[in-house]
């Protein structure tokens, strides 16, 4: 196993109620390998400290949790990662980027780190791929936090299941060519995506928008930035596992998960659904006020909640 990067270089400042990040300079980088990929990974703490590895949700990238981050690493050493085809990771060469891919690149992660025992938090897509991740391994994960991570709700899941075999694979072949054929928006500066990124998210903080702004770019030839993330990232993969199998994983998660969901947001809260039944041993918390992003909408509330979780 590479030597583990650099301890935590970032502090907290604080100004009122509001908690802000400074960063002092970047936090630790490594990359490895998994199916072939090179994947950018970063880290907070102290090796020695107990493991929390934080995965991002489709379109984002490893460096939005750096609030987050910086909050747990007094305690914990902290790894983020860019999925394949965000960030600074590879990109799919066929631009098919199936959840259980993902949940690989997961693997290969634990594997090059070394470790036996850690614990899990993810945000959407990333919160589908630790609950998955955790059926899979659940002597590893200690406890698991899910940020609205469960995926489709019934009504979306009965809406799609109506449609026959054909509609949907015809369906998936019509977006995957227009996610295959779509190129990176260029932007000429960081001007630009600031101003983007803020029509976007423009209940956050500016230096919440600056930050996310700056860690989700890239430089490209000519002098332009683009987002860091392929376009065609977010494609469903019609190979992927069946739902009742995905229900199956999540029955066989045996450490404690808390699940949060934002009041505001698109998904649907599973204590009312009925699908936090599907694991043995869940909770879930519902923040007034916040979106999908609840993570930065009510952050303050979230991380006080995450620690005491993490600490049982």
């Amino acid at each position: 196993m590479l030597a583990m990067p650099a301890p935590l270089r970032f502090v907290l400042a604080f100004s009122g109620a509001a908690h802000r990040l400074a960063p002092m300079e970047n936090p630790g980088k490594f990359s490895f390998s998994s199916q072939r990929l090179t994947l950018s990974a970063c880290d907070w703490g102290d090796a020695a400290s107990p493991l929390i590895i934080l995965v991002h949700g489709g379109l984002d990238q490893k460096r939005s949790w750096d609030w987050t981050a910086s909050a747990l690493a007094g305690r914990h050493h902290v790894v983020a990662f860019d999925l394949r085809g965000h960030g600074e990771s590879d990109w799919a060469n066929d631009g098919d980027y199936g959840v259980m891919d993902h949940v690989f690149d997961l693997a290969s992660l634990v594997d090059h780190l070394g470790v036996q025992c850690f614990r899990l938090v993810g945000h959407s897509l990333g919160g589908n791929i630790v609950l998955r991740y955790a059926g899979l391994f659940p002597d590893r994960v200690e406890r698991l936090a899910a940020i609205e991570g469960l995926g489709p709700s019934p009504k979306m899941l009965a809406e799609r299941e109506a449609m026959s075999a054909q509609e949907r694979l015809l369906k998936w072949i019509d977006d995957r060519r227009a996610k295959s054929s779509r190129r990176s928006r260029a932007m000429k500066d960081f001007d630009e995506a600031l101003v983007r990124m803020t029509r976007a998210h423009s209940h956050l903080r500016p230096d919440q928008l600056d930050h996310l702004t700056r860690t989700g770019i890239q430089s490209v030839k000519g002098g332009t930035v683009r987002w860091a993330y392929d376009p065609a990232a977010m494609g469903r993969s019609p190979s992927d596992i069946p739902y009742n199998d995905f229900k199956a994983l999540l029955a066989a998660i045996e450490c404690p998960v808390w699940l949060a969901y934002g009041e505001k947001s698109w998904a649907s809260n599973p204590e009312k659904d009925g699908r936090a039944a599907y694991l043995r041993n869940a909770r879930v918390t519902e923040y007034a006020g916040a979106g999908h992003w609840l993570h930065h909408d009510s952050f303050e509330a979230f991380i006080a909640d995450l620690k005491a979780f993490l600490d049982g």
